[in-house]
Order: C-alpha cells, then structure tokens, then sequence
C-alpha cells in the first residue's frame, strides 16, 4: 500500500485511467469478483456505481483537512480522494480488493465532512455506502466482524426497537440509581467484566426516568402555527427520553399541534451503514405508512415531520435514494420532503424567545450527520443565542467527527478513542460547563470522553437547554 499511498499525493490527478498505479498494483488473478457492465464502457470489477459519481473527483485534495481519519493518521489511503482512487482502481480491474484496501475503507466514518469541503459537489456518500454492501455481500457480515455475539444481538434485535430498548437498559438504570454502579467502579470490580461489554457500560449516560408514552396528540399553546409529527427514534429514546419529552414541550410551546404516530419504527439507519439494506428499506417501508405518507390528502395537511436525532434526520432524508426501486418509493418521497430537524423547523417558523436565563458558559459540537449530511449549521447556534444569560463560545474543529459514526465506536474503537479524546481536548479548552449537539451518538461519546478529564460539563441537546429557558426548569447539572 506504500506505493498507493505515495501515487496518492499528486493533488491533480486527472480524470482518465491511470496506468501508473495500475502497473504498480496489478489484479491478481482469480482475485476480482466477475466482471460487470460499467457506465464508462467497460467492465466493473466492483459494485455498480454511477461511473460519473468517480470522476467528479478532481483528487485537489481541498478534503483531506476535514477528514478526521487523515486527520489523525496522515495516510493519503485514509483521506476520501484516496479512498475514492482505491474504490476506481478495484472497479476497473486494476487493484486486487485485499484487506489492505478493505482496511482503510473500513476505516472511513462516514461523516461526510469531505462533501461539506468539495468543491466539485462529490457525492462520497453515494460511493461508499454501495461500495461497503458490495464488500458485505462478497464476505457476509464482515461489517460487524469485529463484534461479539451479543454485541450483534444488541446492535440489530435491540438498539432498533425502543421497547427493548428500555427493557435492556433496566439493569443499568437501576445499577446508577442505587449507587452499585459508583460502587463497582470505585471497588475495581467493574475491571472484572469483559472489555466489550465495560466499553458499552461506559458509554451509557445519567440515564433520566423516561416520560412514559406520550400521548397521540398533543395541543398547541396559544394561537395555532403548525402541525408537525414527531419522529421518536430507538436508541435516543430509551438513553434521552427527557429530549423527546422537551422537543414536544417546545414545539407545543411555539404553537404546534404535534402527532405522535403509534407505529412508527426506527429510521433503519443502523442496518444501512452495516450494508444490511433489505431490513433498513423494510422499518422506510413501515415508516412511510405510519406517518401516512401513502394517504395523500392527509399528509398534505402536515406541516412537517420533526427529528431532534442527526443521524436519524440524515437517514430519512435519504429514503428516496434507498427506496427508489421499490413500491413505496413514491411514498418515500414524499416522507423525506417533509423531514425537518427541530432546529431547522423552528428557524423556519420563527421561534418563540425563551425568557428564563440560563447562566452558563457553553459550546457547541456539529453532528456530522445534521452539518456535513443535511448542512444545518447557523439554525442550533441560533436557538442556543436565544437563551438569555447562555454565553456561547466556539469550539475548535467543531466540524471535527467526535468517532462515533452509528456503531464505529463498537466496530473501530482504536481510531474512535483517538477521536473521542481529540475532541473531549478541544471542549475543555474552551472553559464551557455545557456542551450541546444534536445527536444521541455524539452526546454518549462525548459524555464518555469527558469523564476522564471533566465530568462536570453538562452534555445536553440544545433543546433540553431551550425548554429550560422557556420554563425555568433548570437542569441538575447546573443547579
């Protein structure tokens, strides 16, 4: 791979084939799946990719400084023209797919902060995703082959469904609120469980008395604005329920009229980027007909369809993409246009101006997913500017993946660890006592790396910190 690596470097690589490296690193025979019909007139050695997606990369290298695994290990394999160049090479038959390439694929977060920083508008997204169900399906479950068998349960039987979700962390919400959790730690004991499993315990947060089930629909306060479905998720429900119950409050608060549908599913996010496509497109599926977006004059009356969850607004705003060969599509379609992040949808309506202050200097992180995946950026800073008293301060390298990607946490822990301490460095220079991010992933990473070295910031979602401007309920963690 040196010799891939050092080819890399040149910042103008043309468009065309390049005969160089594939001199340098020729197939080796019997090693390339059957060739297939490719859009550039040959044959396709790999998955079937819109060959033009390729060549929007002009290889200037403008995307390296936002890639956090070049970031970190100064490899050119490791930046997204690098990985897109081993993608071209193993698609046209000159580079064997070995595990050396399949590694530093592997490696990628997935964060698209290299199409925020393309100048050409690559669509990496639509490169790697395909390219991973390709490997996936040469080598069956090789995405989680890092995983334990009960890792794998959790991560596909459990982490989807918000049920269960609770039910499996009952253990752990009565461990915290009778102290055995604090006392196990400070024993040693904890040092007894097996690693995996002491990772994933110490990735879960404070975790708070969950809200119970909403009810179907909810009133606004004062005069009518909207009507809006609310979108609950899996994972984030079951770990931040107090969010859940706080973006309602808030969009009550701003005159909405808010639809708790009774049937909805996970966003299937979680099976998409393991390449396990068939059950990601059945929860859409599933989806698309709770929200009702089969039912045309019904859904037209909907204002809009709200997440407070990065990774899960990203992966609705994807549903026409993943659902376009299949029945629901037109249904899909019309889901993902009406898909708004909380704090997108509030900018748009106009918020109400929160009158409690909340005295605390705090910061913000960019969930991959919410600024590189949907490009909200301004709207979070701007909720949080709101807030009388709150003093909001950057964050170096905000942009920056905090390394949990989904599941990469569990799956590339080594290179997530590395993140996770990079960015835990850069919220404590800034001196805040709170740091706010609209992602579930995020925050337990954070959380998790901050412990180490302050855990007395408070992590949060900038909705818990509006809903508590607009009450005056003040958090514990700053009371």
């Amino acid at each position: 791979m040196s010799l891939i690596t050092s080819h890399l470097t040149d910042p103008v690589a043309p468009k065309t084939a390049l005969p160089v490296l594939s001199a340098m690193v020729p197939n080796a025979p019997g090693a390339a799946a059957p060739p297939l019909p490719c859009a550039h007139g040959g044959e396709s050695y790999g998955p079937k990719i819109d060959y033009e997606l390729i060549l929007d990369c002009v290889h200037c290298g403008l995307c390296t400084a936002s890639c956090p695994t070049y970031v970190e290990t100064g490899n050119e394999a490791d930046s997204p023209r690098g990985r897109i160049y081993l993608m071209r090479q193993v698609i046209d038959g000159t580079l064997t797919l070995d595990d050396d390439v399949k590694h530093h694929l592997d490696l990628c977060l997935n964060c698209r902060a290299c199409e925020t920083a393309c100048p050409s508008g690559v669509q990496y997204g639509r490169l790697i995703e395909p390219f991973r169900e390709h490997m996936a399906a040469i080598e069956p479950g090789r995405q989680t082959q890092a995983l334990n068998a009960l890792q794998r349960f959790l991560l596909f039987k459990v982490f989807p469904y918000r049920w269960a979700n609770r039910l499996s962390l009952a253990p752990a919400r009565l461990m915290q609120w009778t102290g055995a959790d604090w006392l196990l730690r400070k024993t040693g004991i904890d040092q007894l469980i097996p690693k995996p499993f002491r990772s994933m315990k110490d990735m879960l947060p404070d975790l708070k008395p969950h809200y119970g089930q909403l009810p179907e629909v909810l009133e606004p306060e004062g005069k009518p604005r909207a009507r809006v479905a609310l979108f609950l998720g899996c994972v984030a429900d079951a770990l931040y329920p107090e969010t859940n119950l706080n973006t309602a409050r808030v969009l009550q608060k701003n005159g909405c009229e808010v639809w708790i549908p009774r049937n909805q599913v996970c966003c299937g996010a979680l099976h998409y980027h393991a390449a396990a496509e068939e059950p990601a497109r059945a929860f859409a599926a599933t989806n698309c007909s709770a929200f009702g977006a089969d039912k045309i004059p019904d859904f037209a009356k909907l204002d809009a369809v709200i997440t407070n969850a990065a990774g899960c607004g990203a992966q609705l705003k994807d549903y026409a993409h993943m659902m376009h060969d299949t029945p629901q599509a037109e249904a899909a379609a019309r889901l993902q246009g009406k898909v708004r992040d909380i704090s997108e949808f509030l900018a748009e309506l106009g918020p109400v101006k929160p009158t409690h202050p909340v005295k605390v200097r705090a910061t913000y992180h960019d969930a991959c997913h919410l600024r590189h995946a949907q490009q909200i950026f301004k709207q979070p800073r701007q909720l949080l500017e709101m807030i009388p008293g709150l003093e909001l301060v950057p964050l170096p390298e905000s942009e920056l993946c905090c390394g949990a990607a989904g599941s990469y946490n569990l799956t590339q822990p080594e290179m997530a660890t590395r993140l996770g301490d990079r960015k835990a460095a850069n919220i404590t220079s800034t001196g805040a006592r709170a740091v706010f991010t609209g992602n579930v992933g995020c925050l337990m990473q954070i959380t998790r790396h901050l412990k180490a070295i302050n855990p007395s910031i408070w992590c949060a979602h900038p909705i818990d910190a509006l809903w508590a401007s607009y009450s005056g309920e003040m958090p514990a963690e700053l009371k």
